[in-house]
């Protein structure tokens, strides 16, 4: 069953951290059959959301995800990050 990573962000302190973890969790995702179907800042945010950057990526499974999220290559991407920004990140199936 196709799954949905949804990764939105909650406070953004260093843009340069971002740009590099961006940079490497890309490949990532791709590599691991995710397809983005959106990214950047939302056009509209309601009940207390932030207009931050968020990020839709589908995967064919839920397995998927969460091996892009286990794999090195993500928790190198997450070490470039580091304290630049925090997040929330859910992965769900579709319907």
């Amino acid at each position: 069953m196709t799954a949905y990573w949804i990764n939105t962000f909650t406070s953004i302190s260093d843009e340069q951290k971002l740009q590099a973890y961006a940079a490497l969790a890309g490949d990532v995702m791709r590599a691991h059959e995710g397809r983005f179907l959106a990214r950047g800042n939302p056009t509209y945010a309601f009940e207390e959301a932030t207009l931050l950057r968020t990020t839709v990526i589908e995967f064919p499974t839920v397995e998927h995800a969460r091996a892009a999220y286990e794999s090195d290559a993500y928790q190198e991407a997450l070490r470039a990050l580091g304290d630049g920004a925090t997040r929330e990140i859910r992965v769900i199936d579709g319907v």
